[in-house]
C-alpha cells in the first residue's frame, strides 16, 4: 500500500518504458476535490491486491492477478478529465480486454461503467475512468464481448469502403441532376428523396473519414467527425420515417391539407436529431474505439464507446422508426397488390416483376435493411454482417435507379405532384389510382 500527502495540486505521471507493470494518472481536478474535503491537502492512497477478482462462475481471467484500489479520502466521481492507468505485462495479450471496476460494496461484481478501454499494444491497456474505486483489467477469451466478428473485420471494412465509394458517387451524379436539371420540376416525393440522399452522403463521407481523423489522435477532430457521422445517421432514419410518413397520407389517409408541408417536413427531418446528438456530446459520449482484428492489426475509429447509450439512442431511435416504417410498408405493399391484382389479370409474369421492383424499391425508401444489423443476434449474426453491410454499402446506388426510374416519368405521377404556387398542400386522390400510379410504367 502506498501513501502519499499532497498539499499543492499535482499530476502524478508514470513512465511506460521501466519494468513497473502498473502506473496511474491522477488529474489536477481529482487533487482539488480531495483537498476541499481534507482542510486543504490532497491525500492518495493506491493498494495493491493479489490473486483477488477471479469470480469462478465468469469466463474471465484478471490480467497479472491483481487488482488495484485508490482512494483520496473523497469522493471522486464524474470527472471531467479522466483518471489514467496503465496496466502492462510480460507476454502478449490474448483475448479482449475490458476495463472495470468495483465499487468494494457487498460480492465482487464488476461493471465496465464509466471506463474506456485502449489497447497501447501487445502488452500494454490503458484504462480512463471518470472515478476512484477498486480497477481490474479482465481479459475475456476471444470471442466474447462482441469479438466474435474480429476475424471479418478486413474483409466487411473493405466491402464498406468499396460500396460507400460507389454511393458517394451516384448519390453525387442525382444530386447534381436535381439540383442543376430537375429541381424546377421536383414535386413533393422528390424533394423528400433529395433530403434523403444528402443526409446518406453526409454519413457515407463522415464513415469513410472517420478513421483518418481518428489516426490523427486530435480530440476535438475526432468528437466533430463522431458527432457529424452519428447526426448523419439519426437524420437518414428520420428521413425514412417521414418517407414513410408522406406515402402514408398519400396513399392511406388522404383528403388531408397540410399548410407549408414541406417547409415542416424539412425542418423537422433537419432539427429533430439535433438535440439527440447535443447531448450525447455533453455527457463525453464521443471517443476513440479500437477494433481489432485476428491479422494483429488495429483499427481506431471515433464513435460511441459506453454501450448503454448505443442502446438506448441508436436500437432504441432506429426501434421506434422501424416499427412504424414497417407498418406502413406491409399496408402499402398490400395495397399495391391488390391494385395490380385488378387492373392486370394476364400477364402475371410482368405483374410479378413490378410488383417485386415495388417491395425493393420500398424496402430501401423505408430503410428497413438497417434492421437485418440492429436486430441480429447468435449464429446469424455474420451472416447478417455481411447482408447488411452489402445492401447499405451499396444504399446510394440502388436509390440512384430508384431516382432515375421514377423521374423516367416526366409528368411525375409517382407522387401528389401538389401545385407550386400554393403554400398549402390538399393530399386528394382516389386510392385505387394512387396506389396504381405509384410505380406505374410511363409509357
Amino acid at each position: 500500500m502506498i501513501i502519499l500527502l499532497f498539499s499543492q495540486v499535482v499530476d502524478c505521471h508514470s513512465d511506460l518504458k521501466t519494468d513497473i507493470p502498473w502506473s496511474v494518472k491522477i488529474p489536477s481536478e481529482a487533487f482539488k476535490k480531495s483537498r476541499l474535503e481534507n482542510n486543504g491537502r490532497a491525500l492518495l492512497g493506491v493498494l495493491r491486491f493479489k490473486n483477488m477478482g477471479k469470480d469462478e462462475t465468469k469466463n474471465y481471467t484478471v490480467l497479472n492477478n491483481e487488482v488495484y484500489g485508490i482512494t483520496m479520502r473523497a469522493n471522486i466521481s464524474n470527472l471531467t478529465d479522466n483518471i489514467e492507468m496503465f496496466f502492462s505485462t510480460q507476454k502478449d495479450l490474448v483475448g479482449e480486454a475490458s476495463c472495470s471496476s468495483w465499487d468494494g460494496k457487498g460480492n465482487l461484481t464488476w461493471t465496465t461503467s464509466g471506463c474506456e478501454t485502449e489497447k497501447i499494444n501487445n502488452n500494454t491497456i490503458k484504462c480512463s475512468c471518470s472515478h476512484l474505486t477498486f480497477f481490474a483489467v479482465l481479459m475475456s477469451p476471444q470471442g466474447e464481448n462482441g469479438n466474435i466478428t474480429a476475424p471479418y473485420v478486413d474483409s466487411l471494412s473493405f466491402i464498406t469502403s468499396i460500396g460507400c465509394g460507389i454511393s458517394m458517387f451516384f448519390l453525387s451524379v442525382a444530386l447534381f441532376m436535381h439540383f442543376l436539371l430537375r429541381k424546377a420540376k421536383s414535386n413533393q416525393a422528390t424533394k423528400i428523396l433529395i433530403n434523403m440522399f444528402v443526409a446518406l452522403f453526409l454519413l457515407n463521407l463522415s464513415f469513410l473519414s472517420n478513421e483518418s481523423v481518428a489516426n490523427t489522435e486530435v480530440k476535438a477532430a475526432c468528437v466533430f467527425i463522431a458527432l457529424l457521422m452519428h447526426y448523419s445517421m439519426l437524420t437518414t432514419f428520420t428521413w425514412f420515417f417521414i418517407q414513410a410518413l408522406h406515402m402514408y397520407l398519400w396513399l392511406i389517409r388522404q383528403n388531408i391539407t397540410i399548410t407549408n408541408y414541406v417547409r415542416k417536413i424539412t425542418v423537422f427531418g433537419w432539427t429533430f436529431p439535433a438535440p439527440i446528438v447535443v447531448a450525447v456530446v455533453s455527457v463525453g459520449g464521443y471517443k476513440t474505439l479500437i477494433i481489432n482484428t485476428t491479422s494483429g492489426k488495429t483499427t481506431q475509429m471515433c464513435w460511441i464507446t459506453d454501450p448503454l447509450i448505443h442502446y438506448i439512442v441508436n436500437i432504441g431511435y432506429y426501434a421506434l422508426v422501424f416499427v412504424f416504417t414497417a407498418g406502413i410498408f406491409i399496408m402499402i405493399v398490400t395495397k399495391i397488390v391488390q391494385a395490380q391484382r385488378v387492373r392486370v389479370p394476364d400477364g402475371k409474369r410482368k405483374t410479378f416483376r413490378k410488383q417485386l421492383m415495388m417491395v425493393l424499391s420500398l424496402f430501401l425508401l423505408f430503410g428497413l435493411t438497417w434492421a437485418v444489423a440492429f436486430f441480429s443476434y447468435g449464429v446469424m449474426r455474420i451472416p447478417s454482417y455481411y447482408i447488411f453491410t452489402v445492401l447499405n454499402s451499396f444504399q446510394g446506388f440502388f436509390l440512384f435507379l430508384y431516382y432515375y426510374h421514377i423521374h423516367k416519368d416526366i409528368e411525375g405521377r409517382f407522387s401528389d405532384d401538389p401545385e407550386r404556387s400554393s403554400s398549402t398542400t390538399t393530399i386528394v386522390q382516389s386510392r385505387n389510382n394512387a396506389v396504381e400510379n405509384v410505380y406505374d410504367d410511363p409509357n
